[in-house]
């Protein structure tokens, strides 16, 4: 499964999340997996927005043997501390919009910087962080959701930035935005009108398929739950 040796290692970050969670509960159940480590901030008290906790974990996974051949970013919100996603300009409130990059782009790039030294450099690796479409500027045709979009904006231009660093080291890595689709979360039951929806059981399935088809070449690119890649 996903292309790894046989016993590869690898980290789901988020782990308590509804995808982050089925993420987990697919990797603990590939007898190709040697081994798979869940980190959140409920369970383990990780916290993206501070960076030495987050230091702290990474240094917890790098002191067991062997280096990590996949870390999943399932972290992020949408709605944070009771504030949902403003529906024009004029709503902007810059200490939650503040919240908002803190969330979903910084938190993220903090993960990128302490994880990804974990990575192996003389075999394929992956490391795959959660996005989404509306993130994406070429495809915004409505509006809304200002700091949101923005911050998923700045998290695929951290994806895409980090992407051609980390290759310089791990000439085999790839480095990815994912967008999983309207998934059946808290979040979708609140925000979200989709027939489409998805569980996310299924949705960690469609994931983990795309990052088994992904290879080097790649790297530094944003794609969608079935495969197809997403304008930046």
């Amino acid at each position: 499964m996903l292309g790894f040796r046989d016993g590869y290692r690898a980290v789901v970050l988020g782990a308590s999340g509804g995808i982050g969670a089925a993420v987990l509960v697919a990797l603990e159940g590939d007898p190709m997996c040697g081994e798979v480590v869940g980190l959140s901030r409920r369970d383990d008290g990780m916290d993206v927005t501070e960076e030495g906790s987050v230091q702290a974990a990474a240094r917890g996974v790098a002191a067991r043997p062997g280096t990590v051949d996949l870390v999943f970013d399932a972290t992020g919100a949408l709605e944070i501390d009771g504030q949902g996603p403003e529906k024009t300009i004029r709503a902007i409130d810059p200490a939650v919009m503040a919240r908002q990059f803190a969330v979903n782009a910084i938190g993220p790039a903090l993960l990128i910087k302490h994880f990804a030294p974990l990575l192996p450099r003389d075999r394929r690796c992956v490391l795959a962080t959660l996005s989404a479409r509306v993130g994406s500027i070429g495809d915004n045709r409505l509006g809304g959701w200002i700091s949101y979009r923005s911050a998923k904006a700045a998290l695929n231009q951290i994806v895409r930035t980090a992407s051609i660093e980390i290759a310089r080291t791990c000439p085999q890595s790839v480095v990815v935005a994912l967008h999983p689709g309207t998934v059946e979360t808290g979040l979708t039951a609140t925000h979200g009108r989709h027939a489409d929806k998805v569980s996310p059981a299924e949705a960690a399935s469609a994931l983990l398929s795309v990052i088994d088809g992904l290879i080097p070449a790649q790297t530094g690119h944003f794609f969608a739950y079935d495969g197809t890649e997403i304008a930046w």
